[in-house]
């Protein structure tokens, strides 16, 4: 089967040892961004097997279009709210989704983002580069507040590696959410707007779906401390279009950091947080680690083996079977 493995930016797939799932077929990957139809390898018509990675791009009908002899899309992890599925089952496309990562690599990361910012470590590094020594004044997270927004699979891990750093640590979130965290001897903040008031860091770790898409608003970020550091490392869209930007120019919260855009890849620094200096980011990493990887594509690509040897297995949109 020719495949090919979308927006695998540093060419990552054949480094895995999954990899060796897929011998036997014929294996594209494409290092740029498919999410612009118009802009598709040359050859995008001959793939049959397509792999997702997570919510890198958007697969429409115009995608479809361009893709007469594809016949199944194996997206890794089972959302695919980026995915026409109407259409997909209307050409007879299979759609397979499974496998999860491992909640440890964004939580890790939020952790990185957490020390970068607060002790200036981006900056201290390249100062030192640049022949200069201690040039800032980091600031410590010991007795401080952290505040936890969705107290999940990732926000638990985050939130226990700042009960070890010694923080006060205050939750917010759904019911069931604030019941796991108090069962886990964690306090409830006394409502959603004392939790933003009071975090010395805020962590957000809520799923973004339709509910949840904005829920962190220009009134909630003014709540904040002037020192506070805001930080995002789920997805984009759950703070109000422009809000945290604006609201680090005003002074609440003192500054961010951030994992996540609301238009990926970024290229040429075109964003404006990434003009501000009380801002730390990263391209999207969380989930970018080797551990994690395997999990998804393992996942991914024993879907793919199934289908071509006619086993389909985890098909998200069964019509479109025998189409």
């Amino acid at each position: 089967m020719k495949i090919a493995i979308a927006d695998d930016y540093q060419c990552a797939t054949p480094k895995l040892a999954a990899w060796a799932k897929l011998a036997g077929h014929d294996v594209t990957v494409c290092t740029e961004t498919l999410k612009d139809p118009d802009r598709l390898p040359a050859d995008i018509d001959r793939i049959e097997g397509l792999v997702l990675i997570q919510q890198r791009a958007p697969f429409t009908q115009a995608h479809l279009d361009r893709m007469p002899k594809l016949r199944v899309i194996a997206q890794t992890g089972k959302n695919v709210s980026h995915i026409d599925l109407d259409a997909c089952t209307r050409r007879g496309v299979v759609v397979t989704g499974a496998g999860t990562g491992s909640p440890y690599a964004p939580a890790e990361l939020a952790w990185g983002l957490i020390f970068a910012s607060l002790r200036s470590i981006p900056q201290e590094v390249a100062a030192l580069r640049a022949g200069r020594w201690q040039s800032t004044v980091g600031i410590g997270v010991y007795g401080k507040t952290l505040g936890i927004y969705a107290y999940g699979k990732i926000g638990s891990l985050v939130a226990k590696a700042g009960q070890a750093f010694g923080m006060n640590v205050i939750c917010w979130g759904r019911g069931a959410s604030l019941e796991r965290a108090q069962a886990d001897g964690f306090r409830a903040a006394a409502s959603r707007e004392a939790l933003f008031a009071q975090s010395d860091v805020l962590s957000i770790h809520i799923p973004l779906n339709k509910e949840t898409r904005g829920i962190v608003t220009a009134a909630d970020l003014a709540l904040m401390k002037p020192t506070a550091l805001f930080v995002n490392t789920s997805r984009a869209p759950l703070v109000a279009a422009g809000a945290l930007e604006a609201a680090l120019k005003a002074g609440r919260p003192g500054f961010a950091a951030v994992d996540v855009f609301e238009d990926e890849p970024v290229y040429g620094a075109a964003h404006p947080l990434l003009k501000m200096d009380n801002v730390t980011a990263t391209p999207h990493l969380g989930y970018v680690e080797e551990r994690t990887y395997e999990m998804y594509f393992a996942a991914a690509f024993d879907n793919l083996v199934a289908f071509a040897n006619g086993a389909p297995q985890n098909v998200l949109n069964p019509e479109a079977l025998g189409k």
